[in-house]
């Protein structure tokens, strides 16, 4: 009995394994990139880049068609099949926009917390970035880290010696400081109408971060006030809610009290009725679409009134 389970517990070699090289089994764990069907691969989950069919990513497309995908994907296998893309979404976007079935990805087994840090790098690379994608990247990656550094062979280390390390490895990662990463993040607690007002620059970065302390029904009515009376707060008057708010004193009269009073150095400005203008343009159109288009036609129209001047 004792032999027999001695001659069980010995490992033969295969015979693939006598007969491979050191350096072909390197190459079996190596990464590689592989076509992979574009409806195999799912979006990252609350993925926080926004991806637009925009002019540049109709240029992208273009250049898919010609030339292909020249900088894979990132892409993890999924428990249930398929994949889910953690870089390169807009590449994904513009081949299908090209007509491409297939994407050229790197495939890359990584738990959730790292996926998102990955996701997160690669696109904070990105020349133009909004703040509300910054804001939410910031979130999600923080987050991930306080929860790498809080596994277990780190439990006996408190939360906030925790808290202070990953935002300290996230400044030096990002450039941008411990401060200014939670400022970022504060702009998460925007409702998306006045975050969408940040990202299109009608209302700047200071004052969005003291708004974002305003309770929702709060920043509801404040969303209210500024599209009736076509106004923003400045940083002093933001402030000036967030401390009423705190108190308990801040309501829509106050809020409108508060907006229209006529600040320093206020330029007077041209109003045109909601109801004169409205129904030219999309029910989809933001503010900021149909301020550049009525500058656009107002621009060609003074071209050709120059050129008709100068006959």
């Amino acid at each position: 009995m004792a032999k027999s389970s001695a001659r069980d517990s010995i490992k033969l070699t295969s015979v693939d394994e006598l007969f491979s090289t050191e350096e072909s089994r390197a190459d079996s764990q190596r990464e590689k990139v592989l076509d992979i069907p574009l409806s195999e691969i799912s979006d990252f989950p609350n993925h926080p880049f926004k991806v637009k069919a925009d002019e540049a990513m109709l240029e992208m497309a273009e250049s898919v068609k010609q030339y292909g995908v020249l900088v894979p994907g990132l892409v993890r296998p999924k428990p249930d099949g398929g994949y889910e893309m953690i870089a390169g979404h807009r590449r994904k976007k513009a081949s299908e926009l090209a007509g491409k079935e297939t994407m050229p990805c790197i495939v890359r087994e990584l738990d959730d917390d790292a996926a998102i840090v990955a996701m997160v790098d690669s696109n904070l690379q990105r020349e133009s970035i909004l703040p509300s994608e910054k804001a939410f990247a910031y979130k999600m990656k923080l987050e991930a880290m306080k929860r790498q550094a809080g596994r277990p062979s780190k439990e006996n280390m408190s939360q906030v010696g925790t808290q202070k390390r990953s935002d300290q490895i996230l400044a030096e990662q990002s450039g941008d400081s411990r401060n200014q990463i939670q400022r970022y993040i504060r702009l998460t607690e925007l409702i998306p109408p006045i975050l969408e007002m940040v990202d299109e620059k009608r209302i700047a970065f200071n004052p969005a971060v003291e708004i974002s302390y305003l309770a929702e029904k709060e920043q509801q009515d404040l969303y209210n006030t500024m599209q009736s009376e076509d106004c923003t707060p400045s940083l002093a008057q933001a402030q000036r809610m967030k401390k009423l708010s705190q108190d308990g004193r801040l309501n829509v009269d106050v809020i409108f009290s508060i907006l229209t009073e006529e600040k320093p150095n206020q330029k007077e400005k041209f109003h045109i009725q909601r109801e004169r203008i409205d129904r030219f343009f999309p029910k989809n159109f933001t503010e900021k679409q149909k301020e550049d288009l009525i500058v656009q036609l107002l621009e060609s129209w003074y071209r050709k009134r120059q050129k008709e001047q100068e006959r």
